[in-house]
């Protein structure tokens, strides 16, 4: 054995480095290993033609946890902060939305986006007081899950009998219903409705979407772009960590968690084996359990939740360097630091979800859009730009494969259907680059290529997230733990899941 280390930390993700600086920060001597050159994980920024850069899988930040930066001491410095959404229109007459207001929409959708963004806030304000907090187990009769699920309770009735009612009826309920019954612009309703269903198996109509459109308001209603790109947030909490006292060490892929006697020992790497009494994995379940563990370490109950936990990503990265920014109809040059959507409607996004269903990749799909290089030159040459774009829907398990074929057909479907929106798109483009979710699986070790490391259901959210038995950050194997975006409350570039795992760990402790 090696020397012995008081936890190891799988993976130098942005949840990995937050839970390992706050063990750090208790006084835990703390190992953390990355198989990768570089730190983030997903939240990373690397070139992808010459000159130009990009970030490579999240683009956007929606908000790293205050109590997380407070914790750690980390600022991280902005390009732009509150970017505006800009719903696009092929006419021009875009919608221009923030967290309140709606411009370019009548005086009676304006008036009505106002109360929905009200009315939505009440209740992802609800889930945001949970979101730093473990979950309660459910059943377990410990008087600390017990004082848990009093405190939910309470949260839940300071809402208000009427909202309370509302909130238990509209969870498990689809945005669809909903938009159309408050609004008349179909610009403004697939606005919504494509943000409510980004990042996961789901549709405006699909039951449940209303619980995304809330999760994604509670983890931060608004978006910012960091200066560098959302690798600069991992650069900053590795630089924190590593001031605090962890030492990572990337180039160092786990190749197994060591069990001794039911209980973990430490992990095997080709570097040799770390020895450690508490191993807190940063990768995704699925990975951790089959890929790390093995399923003989567990109990078959808990193997077959693991196997079906829903974890297949619908959504590309294409990545395309520009000789000049587009021009758009209606579109001043300062508004491509904005967020762009290309949504016609909810119906549109619905459409645009429906071939997944059947396996297919959509031939009119729906984007977000990011130029990073209006406000960051450090992403491309002088006079030069940059488009992200977050391309829906395409299936991990695209019937036939994801073969170069398949491949390049949905790139030109792409680019056609922008085209629509920024003419001439195409005459702009030096290179481009397209990563399908088993290429995002591929790059960043995510199980099927899913950003939350497992949908966002009802059945995979909160108390059972991401299985029944592994809810607390705890596994059921002494001394392994989870901190990644699997674990409540899933994922975004929020800190939270290693935030709450660290909790648990020294809370663990203390109690001993």
């Amino acid at each position: 054995m090696t020397e012995r280390y008081d936890a190891i930390v799988v993976g130098a993700g942005h949840n990995g480095l937050v839970c390992a600086g706050l063990l750090a920060k208790a006084g835990k001597k703390v190992l953390v290993l990355e198989a990768r050159a570089e730190v983030g994980g997903a939240a990373v920024t690397r070139p992808f033609a010459d000159g130009f850069s990009v970030s490579a899988g999240a683009h956007l930040l929606h908000q790293l946890q205050p109590r997380v930066m407070k914790a750690l001491g980390v600022r991280i410095p902005l390009k732009s902060e509150r970017m505006p959404t800009i719903a696009l229109s092929q006419s021009g007459d875009h919608v221009f939305m923030d967290e309140q207001t709606a411009v370019g929409v009548s005086d009676q959708d304006a008036q009505a986006f106002t109360e929905f963004m009200e009315w939505s806030d009440t209740f992802a304000g609800f889930l945001n007081k949970q979101l730093m907090k473990p979950p309660p187990r459910l059943g377990s009769g410990s008087f600390n899950d017990t004082i848990k699920l009093a405190r939910l309770g309470l949260d839940l009735r300071m809402l208000g009998k009427a909202d309370m009612r509302d909130f238990l009826q509209l969870i498990g309920q689809n945005i669809y219903d909903e938009l159309d019954a408050r609004f008349e612009s179909d610009l403004l309703k697939g606005a919504i409705a494509l943000d409510a269903v980004t990042g996961t198996h789901t549709g405006p109509r699909s039951p449940g979407s209303m619980i995304t459109w809330l999760y994604r308001l509670c983890t931060g209603g608004h978006v910012s772009q960091p200066a560098g790109g959302l690798g600069a947030v991992s650069d900053a909490l590795a630089e924190r960590a590593e001031a605090l006292g962890v030492t990572i060490r990337t180039d160092t892929p786990v190749e197994g968690i060591v069990v001794d006697n039911g209980r973990v020992v430490g992990v095997d790497t080709a570097a040799g084996r770390f020895s450690s009494w508490k191993v807190i994995s940063n990768a995704d379940p699925k990975t951790t359990v089959f890929g790390l563990v093995g399923a003989r370490h567990f109990e078959s109950t808990f193997v077959r939740r693991v196997h079906h936990l829903r974890s297949k990503g619908n959504v590309a990265k294409l990545h395309v360097a520009l000789d000049a920014l587009p021009e758009i109809s209606g579109l001043r040059p300062e508004d491509f630091g904005g967020r762009l959507l290309v949504a016609a409607s909810a119906e549109a996004v619905e459409r645009a979800f429906n071939p997944v269903k059947y396996g297919r990749c959509s031939s009119q799909p729906v984007f977000e859009l990011s130029f990073p290089s209006v406000s960051d030159d450090s992403f491309a040459p002088a006079g030069k730009h940059v488009m992200s774009a977050l391309v829906q829907f395409a299936p991990y398990d695209l019937a036939g494969g994801w073969s170069d074929v398949a491949r390049a057909d949905f790139h030109d479907a792409a680019l056609r259907v922008l085209e629509e929106t920024l003419p001439r798109l195409r005459d702009l483009v030096l290179h481009s680059e397209l990563l399908t979710p088993v290429d995002l699986e591929a790059e960043f070790g995510m199980s099927g290529g899913h950003w939350h490391h497992g949908e966002l259901g009802l059945d995979q959210f909160m108390f059972v997230r991401p299985v029944a038995g592994a809810a607390q950050y705890r596994m059921p194997l002494e001394g392994l733990y989870l901190c990644g975006a699997g674990t409540h409350p899933g994922g975004g570039v929020t800190g939270a899941p290693g935030y709450n795992a660290a909790q648990v760990i020294l809370e663990r402790e203390r109690s001993r």
